[in-house]
């Protein structure tokens, strides 16, 4: 066996860790323009702290009076590819604060840089400083939305009730896309949909009574206190193990919240006609009345009897009706080719 000399065991000194070091590291910050500046990870204010160089080519990047006010000094500059290597040498670490629309030009550099094979690269390294949750695009939409109330002549003039036909139809389309099982379009008619809520509230800004106006926040608001309160198996105390005792606590609630006198309030008389038999039955049979259907004579009282049957076994008279038409559709289609 061969005693190993100095010489030998220094050959086998890890070079790649030793060329890491004296290259240094790049470190490309990113945050959420979603998230509120200076709410930065624990991770990201480490690394900031720790830095030799944090450098921002945007001296209006919103991060920066958070970082100065941590005694984070940050040099306001956009170095190239090539000055960004040099600045690491000798092992120094350089954040880069990427400004939100990202820093393509820098990035590109570096890859091309990189896969040149013919400069000794620091470490790069892509370091989220923030995240978006769960639902902030929405944020988003709402700025949208706030731009072109603002600025485009169609939304600025729309009103509630000139906007009324477009949510029945967005409506439809979102039920058609449902029945069609298409998951593009469901998408697409959800996207639809919203576009109505979030226009509403925009409109509802706007109202001259101050003691009126309300906002997507109110919405928002309203509709989760109403969804804790009704759901107590889940936010309290009670229990619930299958769905109709879901539907008992749901119906307890929102009768106490209404004290509605009568089984029909709530009950839009405007929805199509088969829908408001089947709603009214449901609110009968619910309620634990024993009510007569009218009598009369017709194609109106006969659709009547259908709906509530229909109802009392479980079946959607709308939807039964609409399933009925597209065969009638595809009868008409073929009818169509033959001849």
């Amino acid at each position: 066996m061969t005693a190993e000399t100095p010489a030998d065991a220094a050959d086998e000194t890890p070079a790649d860790a030793a060329g890491a070091e004296r290259t240094g590291r790049v470190v490309l910050l990113t945050a959420s323009h979603r998230v509120a500046p200076g709410l930065l990870s624990w991770p990201a204010w480490q690394t900031l702290h720790a830095a030799d160089r944090v450098l921002c080519a945007d001296d209006r990047h919103p991060q920066l009076p958070y970082l100065r006010e941590a005694g984070v000094r940050v040099e306001i500059a956009g170095p190239s590819a090539q000055e960004l290597v040099d600045a690491c040498a000798g092992g120094r670490t350089v954040v880069v604060l990427a400004s939100g629309e990202g820093d393509r030009t820098l990035t590109d550099g570096l890859a091309r840089m990189a896969g040149s094979g013919r400069v000794a690269m620091p470490d790069l390294e892509l370091l989220p400083g923030s995240y978006d949750l769960p639902g902030a695009r929405l944020l988003d939409l709402v700025q949208v939305m706030d731009r072109i109330r603002r600025e485009c002549p169609w939304s600025s003039q729309q009103t509630h009730k000139g906007l009324a036909k477009y949510a029945i139809e967005e409506a439809y389309e979102l039920v058609e896309a449902i029945e069609d099982g298409d998951r593009d379009e469901l998408r697409e008619e959800l996207g639809d949909v919203l576009l109505q809520v979030v226009f509403h509230a925009r409109i509802a800004e706007e109202c001259e009574d101050p003691d009126e106006a309300f906002s997507v926040d109110d919405v928002a608001g309203t509709l989760v206190e109403k969804l804790i309160h009704r759901h107590p198996h889940v936010f309290g105390g009670e229990s619930a193990t299958t769905p109709e005792e879901v539907k008992q606590h749901w119906l307890r609630t929102k009768a106490a919240e209404k004290q509605r006198v009568s089984v029909t309030e709530g009950v839009p008389l405007g929805q199509p006609g088969l829908a408001l038999a089947a709603k009214l039955a449901a609110r009968v049979r619910n309620a634990g009345l024993d009510v007569d259907l009218p009598k009369g004579e017709g194609v109106g009282y006969e659709l009547l009897r259908l709906a509530v049957r229909a109802e009392a076994e479980g079946v959607d008279p709308e939807a039964a009706l609409r399933a009925a038409g597209r065969a009638f559709r595809d009868a008409i289609l073929a009818a169509e080719a033959m001849a």
